[in-house]
């Protein structure tokens, strides 16, 4: 039977255009070690591990007609040093430099002809520190079959580098005319599945994105509970094809001292400090705010058991991935009021069950932040922009320092993708102490995201000297 793409992973390729790549990427920082780290070392260490990732080797298909959705095949000309790609930066090179070449790189769409993925090894950073940037599409990470390719190459502990000897042989590509006699097979059995497809013709992504969304969970029930779309401002207008990426290092003993002082989770302290920061952002933008302004959040993250609930802990229940949808009280000037705010409307999710995607997102082998920001993305990518203006993933990372080979990474930034006609996505993730915001913006639009980057940490000292 042909390996065939779902309905929902199918979708991603239909809704990607040049503004809008349908991509997930990471920014993982290492200390190179007395012994080095290279990039000949690194591409050991990924094709060591591509063998537990056979997703890595395969591209997307499509059959003729476009008679059923495409069909992973093995990439037969898969080519190691295509996907993990050498940079560098004029030495001593800095981190606004490394930042700018992200934002470059994620505007490119992968090639759709080749397993979708790249990793740029990125040397030259100031301080002997080398940098790796991921690019996976949103069609490869299910969390199931395969995770994050950044979930696979650290270990807790440092690894002897080893030659690595590739066996791997692919399997044929099935012929034009299996691949029709496949689909005319498939439609015989279920009809409705045509009508599918000749939505994909016609480029009717709109169409087929809202008839996959219930493959993610049941959005209707939610919707229920939502009299209005999302509100209007500047976090929602035509996206383009440029990006702006920015960066904030906080410490998670801060988020934790404001939950011992103002209750909640350390979860609501980091909302917190996001709405803290928009609301700045929007004021600064001229913005018009009254006591009941919000700016809606689409907030994917994991459940773990309320007993033991901590922003640090790894263990879930189920390895569920949830999202919901939290209106952020930009319009309260009380910092206090606004944690307040957070606290309780997630605390009625929670207690409500009123979640708007992902019990089909779960079984993550083995925690990972990177593949939890895959599978986040996912969620906001089935939906439609209009009920939310911004995603913000919140990925609890391990307390322990992680290495690649004998490297040992000292930071990690989320990079998550923009859906259409959505100006600013955020990921979050906990990590060795750390609680580290990465910042992906419209460059059209968010063209000042490192002034919002810094108010996030205005935000954040706010909360921690605010009193009732």
């Amino acid at each position: 039977m042909p390996d065939r793409l779902s309905a929902l992973d199918a979708s991603f390729l239909y809704v990607e255009d040049h503004s809008t790549p349908m991509h997930v990427g990471g920014v993982a920082i290492f200390e190179r070690p007395r012994d080095g780290f290279t990039y000949e070392q690194l591409l050991d260490l990924i094709g060591q591990r591509l063998a537990f990732l056979p997703r890595y080797r395969q591209r997307v298909l499509e059959v003729p007609g476009h008679l059923a959705r495409p069909v992973w095949v093995d990439d037969v000309d898969f080519d190691l040093n295509y996907h993990v790609r050498r940079s560098a930066l004029p030495q001593p090179g800095s981190d606004g430099q490394l930042f700018d070449l992200v934002a470059r790189l994620m505007s490119r769409r992968l090639d759709p002809g080749r397993p979708l993925w790249e990793a740029y090894f990125v040397e030259g950073l100031a301080g002997d520190r080398v940098a790796l940037v991921t690019k996976t599409h949103q069609s490869v990470v299910d969390g199931l079959g395969t995770i994050e390719l950044g979930q696979l190459i650290l270990d807790a502990a440092p690894q002897e580098p080893e030659p690595f000897d590739d066996n791997w042989h692919p399997r044929r590509e099935p012929s034009r005319t299996q691949l029709i006699l496949d689909a005319v097979a498939e439609t015989v059995q279920r009809p409705t599945e045509l009508v599918e497809n000749v939505r994909s013709i016609a480029h009717d992504a709109t169409a087929m994105a809202g008839k996959v969304t219930g493959t993610v969970g049941d959005v209707a029930s939610a919707l229920k509970t939502m009299v209005k779309p999302a509100p209007s401002g500047p976090l929602n207008v035509r996206t383009s094809g440029g990006r702006m990426f920015a960066v904030v290092r906080t410490r998670l003993e801060d988020f934790r001292k404001i939950r011992a002082a103002h209750g909640g989770t350390v979860n609501d302290a980091v909302l917190a400090a996001i709405t803290g920061a928009l609301r700045e952002w929007l004021l600064s933008r001229g913005s018009n705010l009254t006591a009941t302004t919000t700016v809606r959040a689409l907030v994917p993250m994991a459940v773990r058991d309320a007993e033991t609930a901590e922003y640090s802990t790894p263990a879930l229940v189920g390895n569920q991935v949830d999202a919901y949808l939290v209106d952020l009280p930009v319009g309260e000037p009380n910092a206090v009021l606004r944690l307040q705010h957070i606290g309780h409307a997630m605390a009625d999710h929670l207690d409500s069950g009123r979640s708007v995607a992902a019990r089909g997102l779960l079984t993550v082998g083995g925690f990972a932040p990177a593949t939890l920001h895959s599978l986040g993305a996912r969620a906001a990518g089935s939906m439609s922009g209009r009920i939310f203006n911004v995603l913000i993933t919140n990925s609890p990372g391990p307390q322990v320092p992680l290495y690649a080979g004998q490297a040992k990474m000292v930071e990690m930034f989320p990079v998550m993708p923009l859906v259409r006609n959505q100006a600013l996505a955020i990921g979050v993730t906990s990590y060795h102490g750390g609680v580290y915001f990465g910042l992906n913006g419209d460059r059209k639009a968010v063209s000042d995201v490192d002034l919002l980057a810094g108010m996030i940490e205005e935000s954040l000292e706010e909360l921690k000297g605010a009193h009732w």
